[in-house]
């Protein structure tokens, strides 16, 4: 593995640690009880997952799938922009 292939895993996983912390702030912050107890979290996903016209199970996904996108997008950006 190249410095530049670390390099751009090390910018990745910065960019889905950010996602991560951004999903776990927006789920403690969007639903009708505020914080990280069971009835926050539960409203939190509920509350995302309208966004979209789901439900709980559908706001995890897009919670889970949040980190992913940025973490990848990250990565792509960083490579595109060294070479």
């Amino acid at each position: 593995m190249s410095t530049s292939d670390k390099e751009a895993a090390i910018a990745g996983a910065a960019g889905a640690a950010a996602g991560t912390a951004g999903s776990i702030g927006a789920v403690a912050a969007s639903g009708t009880v505020a914080g990280l107890g069971a009835t926050g979290i539960t409203s939190g996903l509920a509350a995302i997952g309208t966004v979209v016209g789901g439900g709980m199970a559908t706001g995890l996904v897009i919670t889970a799938a949040a980190p992913l996108a940025v973490g990848a997008a990250a990565y792509g950006l960083y490579k595109w922009l060294k070479d």
